[in-house]
């Protein structure tokens, strides 16, 4: 299986950037935990995401976070191959949650560790937008 080599030094490049540059918002997010955590079996691959029908958001902001996902999905994908694809959407028509659909793949140590990346940048994208909306509804 070839992973595409330049999406993946992409998300590697980018996810070190925002670690050099914004080394205030790399904390709270775990960029600081040990190799053991980030290595660790593919049990927690995919991080738990706030439910956006409680918070207060407009129609904008809602479709925002909603394309900050699906861009997730789409590059979880393109790690993948054609029939672990299959299996994942196998088991997510089946009712399981993109975790549990993820962790019963046999996933290579690369990819696990692409997804991994995938999720933390997620998250700063996640916590840039929640953190913009929150900032923006204080000041009005």
């Amino acid at each position: 299986m070839a992973i595409n080599f330049p999406k993946w030094l992409a998300v590697l490049v980018t996810i070190l950037a925002l670690n050099l540059f914004m080394p205030a918002m790399a904390a709270p997010l775990g960029f600081h935990t040990p190799l053991s955590a980030i290595h660790a079996p593919a049990a927690n691959l995919v991080t738990a995401y706030p439910s956006f029908s409680d918070l207060d958001l407009t129609p904008l902001q809602r479709q925002r976070l909603q394309a900050v996902l699906q861009r997730r999905n789409k590059e979880i994908q393109a790690v993948l191959d054609v029939s672990q694809r299959d299996e994942l959407r196998h088991r997510l028509q089946s009712g399981d949650g993109l975790n549990e659909g993820l962790t019963a793949l046999e996933l290579q140590p690369e990819q696990q560790h692409l997804i991994k990346a995938i999720e933390q940048l997620t998250n700063l994208k996640l916590r840039a937008l929640l953190s913009r909306y929150s900032l923006s509804g204080v000041s009005n």
